[in-house]
């Protein structure tokens, strides 16, 4: 193959329709406009989505959702997530700097899945119980903010 032998494959190209060229050519006097109206104008036309004034179907539909501005969004850690980052404290500081956190105001919860084998020093937003069990029997202390 060499550039100067490429060709398109067939059927990808389309010769272009050449308007008002006579009644024989099937698209002469309007080029294919019809006669008169919004469409056959000089820059007529409507926007997209109109529907010839019959209410859109983006107005019918209904908007859906609705995103509460105070609710808290915890960052979860599971106690097996714990047992993989090998940290002695585990605060906003040191999960900012392993990259677990993006900022230090984000908030954290730890739940009880999986298992700790080593005493860890916790200072979260939020603990469940059975973490908290499972991190104190492990040695470990923890603090709620």
């Amino acid at each position: 193959m060499k550039l100067n032998e490429l060709q398109y494959t067939e059927g990808a190209r389309h010769s272009k329709k050449r308007l008002g060229r006579g009644t024989s050519s099937g698209l002469g006097k309007t080029s294919g406009k019809g006669h008169k109206g919004q469409n056959a104008r000089t820059g007529g036309g409507v926007r997209s989505g109109f529907e010839g004034g019959q209410t859109p179907i983006f107005r019918r539909l209904p908007k859906v959702g609705f995103t509460n501005i105070s609710t808290k969004t915890y960052v979860l850690l599971n106690l097996s997530d714990l047992e993989k980052l090998s940290l002695n404290d585990v605060n906003h500081q040191t999960l900012v700097a392993k990259k677990v956190l993006k900022n230090e105001k984000e908030l954290i919860k730890i739940l009880g899945n999986g298992t700790i084998y080593k005493s860890v020093n916790v200072k979260v937003n939020k603990i469940s119980q059975t973490a908290k069990a499972a991190i104190e029997k492990a040695g470990g202390k923890v603090e709620v903010i």
